[in-house]
């Protein structure tokens, strides 16, 4: 049966987003724009402004289509990076113009398009098969969309969650439109993240002259070692679906003006990406005994800021319906993935089985962010085969 004719074109309407310079926390519109998509396909949409007294407030939109079954979720932002000198760039950041086959502009590969691409997959699908409570096994397919992933993440993806498990309503599945393909449509999968955390390390001593090294206490020599017993030995080997855990100094100071006098404080700051093997409370624990180890009693203090816990969704029905759709539609096999940054797939974890597939990610947060706009359209239809093999609907 054929409901009606499809009217979202995914590169329009990544247009549309992309012209709003919704730059974190700024929603420029974005939220709307979406939201009058998506009320065209049939969608309650439920636009939500959480706020918190630290932090700027955000813009955040839950919108279904569907009163039951099971619930399909796609989960995603609006939200961009700046874009840094407007001059280094071949054309305006925000214009979403299309140049030799590829739509330009910040957004447009992490994550306004894919975006775009679910909804017009959305719009296909209730073309081809009817709205969800049509069915003849009734489902719900939602959104999920945030305006502060690219920021601290507090007035957005978790907060929606709680909304959700405030209202009785239930996820079943999520699918993150992410950019998670290395060079080619097709070539990834990711299944999990590593978690991520961040280390805070002060070394204190006695401040003196270089010349009486006697009567002081150098922290800056103590912090070295001390990094180097972080850093000399892997964490681990890595797991059966993780790379090895690393951890990366970012900085060490010691804020000392002058040549001659040795520094009473020594900082360093090192962020850990870890594997399943590890919780960030597990890692806390080692990470003060590797130092106490080192330390040879001298005074430290070590802190932590943890962003994201490991997490992995084991291959399944979620990612075998992703992997059949890119496989019918590219014509490759993905590779199931845990690579990469965090995502707010770390916070979805917790409430329903997670994956994420979107567009090629080579140009992400750079200057001239571009994405092929057959690149789109093959998202486009990836999504729609995902969405009709979870839903069991006859093509």
């Amino acid at each position: 049966m054929t409901a009606r004719q499809a009217s979202n074109d995914p590169i329009a309407l990544s247009q549309a987003l992309i012209r709003c310079p919704s730059v974190t926390p700024d929603d420029a519109g974005a939220i709307g724009v979406l939201c009058d998509a998506l009320d065209a396909i049939g969608f309650s949409s439920h636009r939500l402004r959480f706020e918190d007294a630290d932090t700027p407030d955000i813009e955040n939109l839950y919108a279904r289509i569907g009163g039951g079954g099971k619930n399909f979720c796609f989960a995603g932002h609006t939200d961009v990076v700046p874009v840094g000198n407007p001059d280094d760039w071949t054309g305006d950041p925000f214009s979403g113009e299309v140049r030799d086959g590829a739509l330009h502009g910040r957004g447009a590969a992490d994550m306004k398009s894919a975006i775009a691409a679910f909804t017009a997959a959305v719009d296909r699908l209730v073309a081809r098969h009817g709205a969800p409570d049509d069915w003849a096994t009734p489902g719900s397919i939602s959104l999920l969309i945030t305006g502060d992933e690219e920021g601290p993440a507090i007035n957005g993806t978790r907060k929606v969650l709680d909304w959700l498990a405030a209202r009785n309503e239930t996820l079943d599945a999520c699918l993150v439109g992410e950019p998670t393909n290395p060079d080619t449509m097709g070539d990834m999968i990711k299944i999990g993240r590593r978690g991520s955390m961040m280390g805070y390390l002060t070394v204190r001593g006695i401040q003196g002259h270089t010349a009486y090294p006697h009567l002081a206490d150098n922290p800056a020599h103590r912090i070295v070692r001390l990094l180097d017993a972080l850093t000399a030995e892997p964490l681990d080997a890595g797991s059966e679906h993780f790379q090895p855990s690393t951890v990366q100094v970012t900085t060490v100071d010691v804020g000392n003006p002058a040549e001659n006098v040795i520094p009473a404080e020594a900082r360093a700051t090192f962020n850990i990406r870890f594997c399943d093997l590890h919780t960030s409370e597990s890692l806390k624990t080692r990470l003060h005994e590797m130092l106490d180890a080192a330390s040879g009693g001298g005074d430290y203090t070590l802190s932590f800021r943890v962003t994201g816990e490991s997490f992995l969704t084991p291959p399944g029905p979620l990612s075998d319906a992703i992997a059949g759709a890119v496989e019918k539609i590219t014509g490759r096999v993905p590779e199931l993935s845990t690579t990469g940054g965090t995502s707010d797939a770390r916070f979805i974890k917790d409430y329903c089985p997670v994956a994420e597939f979107g567009l090629v990610g080579q140009t992400m947060h750079k200057v001239d962010e571009n994405v092929s706009c057959a690149d789109i359209e093959t998202l486009t239809e990836v999504y729609l085969t995902v969405l009709e093999t979870y839903f069991e609907l006859s093509t």
